[in-house]
């Protein structure tokens, strides 16, 4: 789970966050926000769930970011029957995958531009991520 640049829109802020299921390369979850909080991360996690894609013993791996090492997400995991990973300070690694899918999502949407409104912004990030990301882009992890 990461959060990307904001999204600027002409109402303010938009920041977004997102799990991707590793399995399928797919992101599961993907709720935009007007802050980035505990409370965000844990609403990311909440809506994976809610989604199906949270087996028991499920492992969510981040960085060391104030907002996933809460103990706010600590609980969430403890009453979910999951866990949290996050890798050593500096490791390259830990957001690899969410890293490459923001990346993704600001080439596929010509640059983080501003919107008029937040639910244009919101229209244009689901647009991309089930018209593109889930559905037609190639993922070299699942051999294209």
């Amino acid at each position: 789970m990461r959060r990307i640049a904001y999204l600027r829109t002409g109402r303010g802020r938009l920041c977004p966050a997102t799990v991707i299921d590793l399995r399928t390369c797919m992101a599961v979850a993907w709720p935009l926000s007007e802050r980035v909080a505990a409370e965000v991360a844990a609403s990311t996690l909440s809506m994976a769930k809610a989604r199906g894609y949270v087996a028991g013993n499920a492992i969510f791996r981040s960085n060391r970011g104030g907002r996933y090492a809460s103990r706010l997400m600590a609980e969430w995991v403890a009453a979910n029957d999951a866990r949290l990973s996050v890798g050593r300070t500096g490791s390259c690694h830990d957001d690899a995958a969410a890293e490459s899918f923001f990346a993704t999502l600001k080439n596929e949407m010509r640059s983080l531009r501003s919107w008029p409104t937040r639910a244009e912004a919101r229209s244009a990030v689901v647009g991309c991520i089930e018209g593109f990301y889930n559905r037609a882009r190639p993922h070299s992890m699942i051999g294209y």
